[in-house]
């Protein structure tokens, strides 16, 4: 193998790809598990919930956009916070919090998914884990060009299980000027009370567009792809949690909805009367999907660290004909192997949100503190600088509201 600085990471992403790369890690699991959780909140303001989840999240997204139009570099936030605040130990905290954090939200994915594969297959938890992670690292290590090709088509087969939801349920539009009031909350603190716990658990359905940002080395044209490609993923995904919760709500009585572990799959069967056994597949499939990309994106920040010596140099190496960061794929999967096998799910889940959450909080202060010392070139995406601090802001209250709803 050639030393890691003889050997760079392919560009081979075009625009496309990366929308249906952020559509896989944004849509994962997220929309196919937790629209039952939020309609246990919100009940009949589930759309309302996602819309403001929606408007909570974009702010960091235009922030990640423009950063990424800035710096377009591998190790994504890490880079962001060094130009931010020239402080070497934080960024490698940010770097390393990042590498935990999608070893953590990939082990949550691929513990989750352990009920969905038994269904298929009956062996063993930890077999099933095993098993699941050996494919999913050899194909993170096989060549990006592949594996981001294999998440892009299942990402497509993601957005086209909810279009699935959608049609089956469709004649429901037609009840939507009759029921329009149930929509419209009234000026009572139950409501307020519900739409916010909804939002808050939504919003975490919305988070995976910052993983983007890392795959920066690997993108065509990355400087003005990326944000484009980050942004257009979060709008796609918003109008089609926007139409599911719509659709979901009025098919099945909300507080149904919240006591289904496959909420979508009630949803298509009440609407069609037939089983869910397509839609349960591609429900196995996003949510193994959304550990790929982890995988892939760990392993892309243990390389652009590496690059800039924050870390041993072995973990930049990139293999001559895979052209994959191969020796941080590994690595990366063995730790997300050895987190699925022995920490509980609710521990990982709780700790990959608050983990996100430092992360933005830390990305939108850089983001203020470049603007101040950096003027932007003609051809950066740029935003104002009320949109790094509302994100900054938004993010310390969700910080704030995890640790008080301990």
């Amino acid at each position: 193998m050639k030393p890691d600085s003889a050997v760079p990471l392919s560009r081979v992403l075009s625009l496309p790809m990366m929308i249906f790369f952020g559509l896989g890690n944004i849509l994962g699991a997220g929309i196919y598990v937790l629209i039952g959780k939020v309609a246990g909140y919100a009940a009949m303001f589930t759309p309302l919930s996602f819309l403001i989840a929606a408007l909570a999240a974009v702010f960091t997204a235009f922030t990640y956009a423009e950063l990424t139009s800035r710096h377009p570099v591998s190790a994504g936030a890490a880079v962001f916070v060094k130009e931010g605040f020239n402080l070497v130990p934080l960024s490698l905290v940010v770097g390393l919090l990042i590498i935990f954090t999608g070893a953590v939200s990939a082990a949550t994915v691929v513990r989750g998914s352990v009920g969905y594969l038994q269904f298929f297959i009956d062996l063993p938890d930890g077999v099933l884990i095993f098993i699941a992670l050996a494919i999913l690292g050899a194909i993170a290590a096989v060549g990006v060009r592949q594996s981001a090709g294999l998440v892009a088509l299942i990402s497509a087969l993601e957005v086209f299980g909810l279009l699935l939801v959608i049609a089956a349920a469709g004649n429901v539009f037609a009840d939507i000027p009759a029921r329009l009031p149930e929509f419209i909350p009234e000026f009572e603190w139950s409501d307020f009370r519900g739409i916010s716990a909804g939002a808050f658990l939504a919003f975490y359905a919305y988070v995976g567009y910052e993983d983007m940002a890392n795959m920066a080395e690997e993108v065509h044209e990355p400087v003005s792809n990326l944000p484009y490609s980050i942004l257009l993923s979060l709008l796609i995904a918003t109008l089609l949690y926007m139409t599911v919760a719509t659709v979901s709500v009025l098919t099945l009585a909300p507080e149904i909805l919240a006591q289904s572990d496959a909420p979508l799959a009630a949803v298509y069967k009440q609407a069609t009367g037939s089983e869910p056994v397509l839609l349960s597949a591609i429900s196995v499939v996003a949510v193994i999907n959304g550990a790929l990309i982890q995988i892939i994106m760990a392993a892309r920040v243990c390389h652009g660290m590496s690059n800039r010596r924050w870390i041993p140099r072995f973990f930049g190496t990139v293999h001559p004909v895979t052209r994959t960061p191969l020796i941080a794929t590994v690595i990366v999967t063995v730790l997300i192997l050895v987190m699925a096998l022995w920490l509980p799910l609710e521990t990982l889940a709780r700790t990959t949100s608050s983990a996100l959450l430092v992360i933005f909080i830390l990305v939108n202060l850089s983001l203020l503190r470049i603007k101040q010392k950096q003027p932007a070139g003609e051809a950066i995406f740029t935003v104002p600088v009320w949109v790094p601090a509302a994100g900054f802001l938004i993010s310390l209250c969700f910080l704030f509201l995890q640790f008080a709803g301990q």
